[in-house]
């Protein structure tokens, strides 16, 4: 029994000499070692790798891209379009208070008829009773020739074909209605120009937009071949793993199914840089892709978009809401005319006139001129004015809507335009704090599979997260961009 505790205190003496041993540092243990240093990646040469080709056209800065859109768009060049239709709606109503002129030429042929000859003289008359009866006395000869004129007037003659020349002018002196619709169709030229300057500034929006996407399109098109890379080299690794025995097939397994995911990828995001460019070329009028020079500077871009277009003070001065406004001030108008057509009108009218026989010798001509003033009271039309009436004040309430509409869309334009920067300063600082960490659980993951203290599920894992990671902070950061000029577009007029 006495040898127990001195046995028990011989096995502490070693255990404390061995925990003193294990203490003590080692100069040739790994605690003192440098860090592990991974080694260099092996060369990988895979065709899906190569850069994706250049558009056949690229634009290098945002001047470019206006003349583009000036050059060629079908959008602006519509908008343009209706502000001519409606300059010439305006010399049309000008023309209806303004002085009319016609001329009217006419030939007559006939076909069938007589004219009489009663127009005889006394004295011709006698003289024809004496050619006929020259023995007879002179009051039998008259009666003669009288009787012989009205028998020649019941035959009759064939008349000559006649040619009658006219002209009339007509100046409205009391019209209310045309007057009025002339400085109505003013205000709607006013209303197509406002339309015309929101064109500019919602195609200049879309083409900001279109920029960014290509951009972000390509800036992903680049991290898929990088992360495509990055898990062939973890493939070669596990190959290699295998190969001396310190893996198992399963990880080389893991490692295939991760590239295959990273080429979907790939693939997918070069299509989506396609698409992008092709969105792009649309928005300039070039049918085909157009791409963005590396140089083009993103906050140059932002300030580029800030020059072009000029803040305005609040929603109302925002173009699309003042041509809205001028709009239902035409509509009223419209209403007003109707009630001018319930009203008479007074007009000066002169006519003049010339009618010809076809030849000189068959008859005479005659030609006349008058002035006069025409009063015109519409009594009762069928209920056409009625109608009209009812489908102006129609539009006007439509109108007085669609204001409304748009003010309100406006508005929550504006305010979801500021609050976007915000919240994407705040998506872009989480995407950065996300790409840290999952790159440096990459980074460890990797080096404990390299030491064979890790799985290859987690390999494959870590290297997923971090390729999101990637793609999540450059969509971040574009996003970021995208806001900044959306917030500066939103309550904008843009004059270039």
């Amino acid at each position: 029994m006495r040898r127990t505790p001195l046995l028990l205190a011989l096995s502490l003496l070693l255990l404390a000499r061995g925990s003193l041993a294990q203490q003590t540092p080692d100069p040739g243990s790994t605690e003192n070692a440098a860090p592990l240093v991974l080694p260099a990646a092996p060369t990988i040469d895979d065709p899906m790798l190569a850069a994706m080709p250049p558009a056949p056209r690229a634009v290098a800065t945002w001047e470019e891209t206006l003349d583009l859109i000036r050059a060629r768009s079908t959008d602006l060049r519509t908008a343009y379009d209706e502000v001519l239709r409606a300059e010439g709606l305006v010399r049309t109503a000008l023309a209806g208070t303004l002085l009319t002129v016609n001329g009217t030429g006419t030939y007559a042929h006939f076909l069938a008829g007589s004219t009489g000859v009663t127009a005889l003289t006394a004295q011709q008359q006698a003289a024809l009773g004496a050619a006929l009866a020259p023995s007879a006395p002179a009051s039998q000869q008259a009666a003669v020739g009288t009787a012989f004129a009205s028998a020649f007037d019941s035959v009759g003659t064939t008349p000559s074909d006649q040619i009658t020349l006219g002209a009339q002018a007509l100046q409205p002196i009391i019209a209310l209605e045309p007057w009025h619709n002339y400085q109505t169709t003013k205000i709607s030229v006013e209303a197509a120009r406002l339309s015309y300057e929101d064109m500019k500034r919602t195609i200049a929006l879309s083409v900001a937009n279109d920029l960014i996407a290509v951009i972000t399109a390509e800036r992903v098109a680049e991290l898929n071949r990088v992360g495509t890379r990055s898990a062939l080299e973890r493939l070669d690794l596990s190959r290699r793993k295998n190969n001396l025995g310190a893996a198992s097939r399963l990880d080389v397994v893991r490692a295939q199914q991760d590239v295959e995911t990273a080429r979907a990828t790939l693939v997918t995001g070069d299509e989506a840089l396609r698409q992008a460019r092709e969105a792009l070329g649309l928005a300039l009028g070039v049918p085909g892709q157009v791409g963005v020079t590396r140089d083009l500077n993103l906050d140059g871009l932002v300030q580029a978009a800030l020059d072009s277009c000029k803040v305005a003070d609040s929603v109302e001065a925002r173009a699309d809401v003042a041509a809205a406004r001028k709009r239902v001030e035409v509509a009223r108008r419209n209403v007003d005319d109707v009630y001018y057509l319930f009203l008479p009108t007074l007009s000066a009218q002169s006519v003049a006139s010339y009618n010809a026989p076809f030849q000189s010798s068959q008859g005479s001509t005659t030609s006349s001129w008058n002035i006069g003033a025409v009063l015109t009271v519409p009594l009762w039309d069928g209920g056409v004015r009625y109608g009209s009436l009812r489908q102006t004040r129609a539009l006007e309430d439509e109108a007085r809507q669609t204001l409304e509409a748009t003010r309100r869309q406006a508005a929550v334009q504006v305010e979801q335009a500021r609050r976007s920067v915000t919240v994407a300063e705040a998506a872009e600082m989480v995407a950065k704090n996300a790409r840290v960490l999952a790159a440096e659980t990459d980074r460890l993951t990797r080096t404990g599979y390299i030491e064979g203290q890790g799985t290859s599920l987690e390999l494959v894992t870590a290297a997923a997260a971090l390729r999101e990671a990637d793609i999540t902070l450059a969509l971040r950061q574009f996003d970021l961009v995208r806001a900044r000029v959306t917030a500066i577009l939103a309550l904008a007029n843009c004059p270039w």
